[in-house]
């Protein structure tokens, strides 16, 4: 293949972070872009069409909700009206008797007069036009994260996507690596959506590339060789790992909106001594939490927009000087690691 470049995207809840890796330059010089992620571009739209007293019809593939859910409920609660197609309607709950139930028609058929907005994780047109501005060729090799929980219409995301996450380890022998399969597990649709849209793209999610690329952070690489906690304090949720080297000891993943710096000290302190139970973090509206060995007290390693707010003392890692494209950095391990070198 003579284009070795490959293009990274992180997409989160507030951002997408975007890494052009050349392997033909310093990394430090790489065209990078940090953007609104496509949840809150496609809730923008909606509340603008809302204001005007359009109806809403959302077309495209299932993505992330975060900001799109939440413009559409308002949209509802305004008496606006909302249709969206059956793939589309994914994006706010698997079970399309749930989606009816909000008051959202399902229909492949936008009404007369309706705004129709697309939905998508992959905003490659958009990607496209940015960098083609600035005279830069898109691209062949593709590399996306997106934070997945999974198609589960009848039980709950929360406990679905920590449940995948456990089936990964265990066949994967509890190597961190093993939460990024190339491709992805069968069951998460919202992966599956952005496959289609980037055919042979490396699709995986976001919480393992961001700890992955944490430990590309040469202080967090040599505490890692005798025990270190890594944290993603992230914009919606935070996924916690305790590691000796590449092997994951325990991991827990709450929501970042539940998590204060007390709340957050202590659960750690629980995962490092062995004694942090699924229950306790389930029955706190978390995903879940599962504890394979105790490390005893280790560094805590901490990166994502919030972990000031959340862990000021911690390590900040920062991967090649950039703590926002940590995720990015991950992807690119991950397809060393998958597809070969790079």
């Amino acid at each position: 293949m003579s284009d070795r470049r490959i293009l990274a995207i992180d997409v989160g809840r507030g951002t997408q972070d975007v890494l052009l890796y050349d392997p033909g330059q310093p990394v430090e010089n790489s065209v990078k872009l940090v953007l609104p992620s496509p949840t809150v571009v496609v809730g923008t739209a909606i509340r603008e069409a809302a204001r005007s007293d359009r109806a809403v019809h959302l077309e495209g593939r299932c993505m992330g909700g975060g900001g799109t859910v939440m413009a559409v409920q308002k949209a509802l609660a305004a008496g606006v009206p909302v249709s969206a197609t059956p793939a589309a309607a994914l994006t706010i709950h698997d079970d399309p008797d749930r989606v009816r139930a909000l008051g959202v028609v399902i229909t492949e058929t936008a009404p007369a007069g309706a705004v129709t907005v697309r939905t998508a994780d992959y905003m490659e047109a958009e990607l496209r036009s940015a960098l083609s501005l600035f005279g830069v060729p898109y691209p062949e090799r593709i590399a996306i994260a997106v934070q997945d929980h999974g198609f589960a219409p009848k039980t709950s995301n929360r406990i679905h996507r920590f449940a995948v996450f456990l089936d990964l380890l265990e066949k994967g022998d509890w190597d961190l690596f093993a939460l990024a399969p190339d491709p992805p597990h069968p069951s998460m649709s919202r992966m599956r959506a952005v496959l289609e849209g980037a055919p042979g793209a490396l699709i995986t999610d976001t919480g393992p590339v961001a700890a992955i690329g944490t430990l590309l952070d040469p202080r967090v690489a040599e505490m890692a060789e005798k025990g270190v906690t890594l944290v993603n304090a992230g914009n919606g949720h935070t996924l916690a790992f305790t590691l000796k080297g590449g092997r994951v000891c325990g991991i827990f993943e709450h929501h970042t909106s539940s998590l204060d710096p007390e709340k957050l000290k202590l659960y750690l302190r629980k995962l490092q001594e062995g004694t942090l139970t699924n229950e306790e973090i389930f029955e706190d509206g978390g995903h879940g939490a599962a504890v394979r060995e105790a490390t005893g007290a280790t560094p805590v390693a901490v990166t994502g927009p919030n972990r000031m707010r959340l862990l000021p003392d911690a390590c900040q890692a920062s991967p090649f000087g950039d703590m926002m494209l940590t995720g990015c950095f991950g992807l690119l391990e991950v397809w060393k690691r998958r597809r070969g070198g790079i």
